[in-house]
């Protein structure tokens, strides 16, 4: 008695349903009857949401106590009674109809090779999936739930694209809380341009969920691989798709799209538990600092946007009001950014990063640059064509993002702020957002450099400095490289280093010049270095004078002049440069850096330094072509040991031409070397206000006029410098030593 008694209290409580595993024609499902998975987890029924009136057909989890509805059928087109099938037809089809009527109010509508017998059945997989399939050869998938999600993606459902039947897979909200029908929100792949995944209100982009990385969507974060998750993202000629799985099939989740909000969470015991949403913060809003510039909640109080490098606000008031849509724009070009960018994001999936990058440069229309797929090491190539879009930083995650950047706007802002900014990637259309770092280069790891320098060997070595020593290298494509590596005893601070990998990065020569040995000397006849004597003026008078931003090397000696392959000389080893503004006569420093011997005497003693510093650099380095011998390593048997010492005692006593290189023969032009000679002293002047600009020094190089006569030069010894073999870079002297001979 007491049996029945307790059967009937719980039959009040859970009214109980008759269950199906299957769907036929000889047997419909009416309401009040469900159809389950095989081990009973989903189960499709008859159902009315919470505070709603009408009757839905749908898929929920039959064992969690919280009714979960993960698929409508009818969602649009709600039922009022309970008076409902749903069967095949006789057309193979599964539809929703009235008991006493044949016009369907849903059905799966596909052409099928049925004979209108009872040849297809229908089937709720375990997989949360419910499938039209033929009874006789059950591997054929007439139809499938999957291919029409509603407002949630369960694991193993794909998202996208199928390129073969135009079929695309999208999540759609519900119209409120309580009407599960199609609202105006919808989580989608855009295939336009590189795919991405987008949130969208109508055809609004809200949050840019962003592009696959190789390991996860770019804008989210927690979305890298972890347990119990894992995605997988396909991109080929059949389709454009995402889905995701469970390692642990015992593990419940779902990812759902709500009014404005993308949540995916899992099942813990009593309750559903988010593990990632967004958008989330002001940085996740699509578009919100305008186009050509990054959004970086980690600003604290201060306004999350900023310009891109070398950029400013189009509008600075509306910017100041915290208003960024407007966007950034060149300096020069203020009506460079269109209030629509039309331009796209393009792929190649053959190209290197290496490669990526020296295509984007190729390229005047290229934007920014990234690796494609950073799960196979930084290979594939994306890059950016207009406005760059929808950029934000990330704290501690995200892939590395190439700016193409003004090399003396990017030189300018390493010199005021150590930090630069970290970038996301991804793109479509023409935007993209950014994942770390608008000045970081290509990575390269240590057994790859190892084996390119032959585990830097010494017949690699191309010279050394105060930073330890420079090898030559080969990749594997063939590709020679320059590797600088630092000595732990070395005297160049690390942020020296890495001053000069922002501004020289982008320079890639073969050669490295130095005071060539013996047995190299010769091949330089005197036209070849006086062309290589003008070519190294010219270089610094733009470094002066022609850029916009005026540049100070502070380090300019032999071996940190290239030579390409038709011997043009190149200034490179900008660790030490500094950029001061176009009207700065002198700029006073407490770290004296730079190499003894090449020091103008303000600048060793005083700290002092200006252009007139690098003139006296480049006075050195022109006697040193000359004589064919470092200044440093320059012996001589009289009293003057120096090099500037000596030229300008021999200049005194009218023997000046005897310091000219013995290699170069009698074959030189004598007036124009001598006049060569008489220009370096004009540099090395001990009183900077006594020495040429380097414009004058450019005229005085390529015209013929009278020049002024010398006066005496500066003679520098520093306690440190006694080894004269030993002239290395250095970032801080504390004592020095001028000594007029």
């Amino acid at each position: 008695m007491y049996r029945y008694l307790l059967l009937l209290l719980f039959s009040l409580v859970f009214p109980i349903c008759i269950s199906f595993e299957t769907i036929t024609q000889n047997q419909p499902l009416k309401d009040g009857q469900i159809l389950v998975s095989y081990q009973k987890t989903f189960a499709l029924g008859f159902f009315t949401p919470t505070n709603f009136n009408h009757r839905y057909i749908g898929i929920w989890y039959n064992q969690i106590t919280k009714q979960t509805v993960v698929w409508f059928a009818n969602r649009d087109n709600p039922l009022y009674d309970k008076s409902r099938v749903l069967s095949i037809n006789g057309q193979g089809n599964l539809v929703l109809h009235t008991q006493n009527q044949s016009i369907p109010i849903w059905s799966t509508n596909v052409s099928t090779s049925a004979s209108p017998t009872n040849n297809s059945m229908a089937k709720l997989l375990e997989v949360r999936n419910l499938v039209l399939l033929q009874q006789d050869n059950q591997k054929v998938i007439l139809w499938q739930s999957f291919d029409y999600p509603t407002n949630t993606i369960l694991p193993f459902m794909k998202l996208g694209l199928d390129l073969w039947t135009g079929l695309n897979r999208y999540l759609t909200s519900w119209k409120s809380k309580d009407d599960p029908g199609t609202g105006n929100y919808s989580y989608r792949i855009v295939t336009i341009g590189y795919p991405q995944l987008i949130l969208y209100m109508d055809q609004t982009p809200l949050w840019r969920v962003g592009s696959w990385t190789g390991l996860r969507w770019s804008g989210v974060p927690k979305m890298a691989p972890i347990y119990p998750f894992n995605a997988s993202y396909v991109n080929n000629q059949d389709e454009i798709t995402i889905a995701y799985g469970l390692i642990d099939p015992k593990v419940f989740s779902k990812m759902v799209v709500e009014s404005g909000t993308m949540q995916l969470s899992t099942w813990h015991e009593t309750r559903w538990v988010e593990y990632w949403s967004g958008p989330q913060e002001a940085c996740d809003k699509y578009l919100g600092c305008g186009p050509n510039s990054y959004c970086d909640p980690y600003n604290g109080d201060t306004f999350e946007c900023t310009c891109l490098l070398g950029l400013e606000p189009k509008s600075p008031r509306d910017w100041h009001l915290r208003d960024a849509s407007g966007g950034c724009v060149s300096k020069e070009c203020l009506h460079a950014i269109m209030e629509k960018d039309t331009s796209i994001a393009r792929v190649d999936m053959s190209l290197s990063l290496i490669e990526c990058e020296q295509q984007c440069l190729r390229n005047c229309s290229c934007m920014a640059y990234a690796s494609a797929n950073e799960s196979e090491g930084g290979f594939r190539c994306l890059t950016w064509h207009g406005n760059l879009v929808d950029t934000r930083t990330y704290f501690d995650t995200g892939q590395d993002l190439y700016i193409r950047v003004d090399a003396v706007v990017l030189a300018k802002r390493q010199s005021t702020d150590s930090s630069l900014p970290n970038f996301k990637d991804s793109p479509s259309r023409s935007e993209f957002d950014g994942s770390k770092s608008n000045s970081k280069f290509p990575v390269y790891d240590l057994k790859t450099i190892i084996a390119a320098t032959n585990n830097f060997s010494a017949a690699n070595e191309l010279g050394k400095g105060g930073f330890g020593s420079v090898y030559k290298g080969l990749l594997q494509n063939k590709m020679e490289i320059a590797v600088k590596r630092l000595s732990k005893h070395t005297v160049q601070g690390v942020e020296q280093f890495k001053n000069e990998v922002a501004l020289i990065a982008k320079l890639q020569h073969r050669n490295l010049v130095r005071i060539l040995d013996e047995t190299k000397r010769s091949c330089l006849d005197w036209r070849k270095r006086f062309e290589i004597i003008c070519g190294i003026a010219r270089s610094i008078l733009y470094l002066h004078q022609d850029s916009r931003l005026r540049i100070i090397h502070r380090d300019l000696k032999a071996s940190n002049i290239l030579l390409d392959n038709a011997l043009n000389p190149k200034i490179s080893d900008f660790g030490m440069a500094r950029i001061v503004g176009g009207d700065q006569i002198e700029v006073n420093t407490n770290h004296v850096v730079g190499t003894y011997g090449y020091m103008s005497p303000e600048y060793a003693m005083q700290g002092i330094f200006s252009i007139k510093s690098d003139v006296y650099s480049f006075g050195v380095l022109l006697l040193e072509i000359i004589v064919g011998k470092k200044n440093g390593t320059y012996y001589h048997d009289g009293p003057s040991p120096y090099l500037n010492e000596h030229v300008w005692d021999l200049w005194r006593e009218g023997k000046v031409m005897e310091i000219v290189d013995a290699s170069l023969g009698e074959t030189y032009p004598a007036n124009e070397v001598l006049r060569c000679i008489q220009i370096g002293l004009l540099c090395v002047q001990e009183h900077a206000t006594d020495r040429p600009t380097m414009l004058t020094v450019v005229f005085m190089l390529g015209n013929d006029i009278p020049l002024p006569s010398p006066k005496q030069p500066a003679f520098i010894s520093t306690s440190t410098n006694n080894n004269r073999d030993m002239l290395t870079s250095v970032n801080e002297i504390s004592i020095s030593e001028i000594d007029g001979r």
